[in-house]
């Protein structure tokens, strides 16, 4: 089942209370068309607060939330992602995500996808996904629900941590990747490749590594709270980077990791 997700969207992370409101609201004025929230942001009342408030049709915006680790068992899962969908004052979301594998494998893979898989039968989401799954757990999810049935996995990706291993395997599965993290909490600022590039084109270096990770076909969902870099990078849709251009960013990989909790799973190296 593919689901096109719109390729720039508007990550919520970190973003509370005012601060996710006013940048929900802004990037919806700008035209961001995809909202990326979840459960354990705590921001979903806001979020849907500053959908509802936007005057966008809710069908014209699609909106993410993750199910949180202590959800992700058959039965408390439907229900969570009901307690969502009313924070966020919409009958649906357009895509519900495992945010992370259960640590310790406590509830089984198949058993959380088999659950989102039911609430999309049900109408509560339109498709479903996993995030930060490495190549045997997405195995395990796929043996679960069938490739076809997985719209995306949501891994952090930057040009400092570029996931080749786990990128090749679901290119082959026909999985779609989400990069969230794609500006390496600001690092890319500071890389001179990527300024050099960027003052070539006349661009910000959040632009470039926006758009090196566009180029390569993944959804990107970075965060603001600044009008003008909402909008800056918006139009990163628009920069076209030339193949030496994506050669020398590829080239910056460093397996740089800059989000591992200690439940994390076992990553690809």
């Amino acid at each position: 089942m593919h689901t096109n997700i719109p390729q720039l969207g508007l990550g919520t992370f970190r973003l509370k209370e005012r601060q996710a409101i006013d940048s929900v609201a802004t990037g919806l004025a700008l035209g961001y068309r995809h909202i990326d929230t979840a459960q354990i942001y705590g921001n979903e009342a806001e979020v849907g607060q500053a959908l509802a408030e936007s005057g966008v049709a809710r069908g014209g915006v699609f909106v993410t939330t993750k199910i949180w680790t202590e959800n992700l068992a058959a039965n408390r899962l439907r229900a969570s992602l009901e307690e969502s969908l009313v924070k966020l004052r919409t009958e649906y979301v357009d895509l519900t995500l495992v945010h992370w594998p259960s640590p310790g494998a406590a509830v089984s893979v198949a058993e959380s996808m088999e659950a989102l898989l039911a609430a999309r039968e049900s109408g509560l989401t339109r498709a479903i996904g996993v995030s930060n799954f490495p190549i045997p757990l997405l195995r395990e999810a796929i043996a679960a629900v069938g490739a076809d049935n997985i719209a995306t996995n949501q891994v952090e990706l930057h040009p400092f941590l570029q996931n080749r291993a786990v990128d090749a395997f679901m290119v082959d599965a026909g999985i779609h990747l989400t990069a969230y993290m794609p500006l390496a909490y600001g690092k890319v600022m500071d890389n001179a490749t990527i300024a050099r590039i960027a003052q070539v084109h006349g661009a910000t270096p959040a632009q470039v590594a926006l758009a090196w990770a566009m180029a390569k076909g993944y959804a990107v969902i970075p965060s603001s709270t600044q009008r003008a870099n909402l909008e800056s990078n918006l139009r990163a849709r628009d920069l076209i980077l030339s193949r030496q251009d994506i050669a020398d960013i590829d080239a910056l990989d460093r397996g740089e990791r800059l989000v591992s909790p200690d439940f994390a799973p076992q990553w690809d190296s």
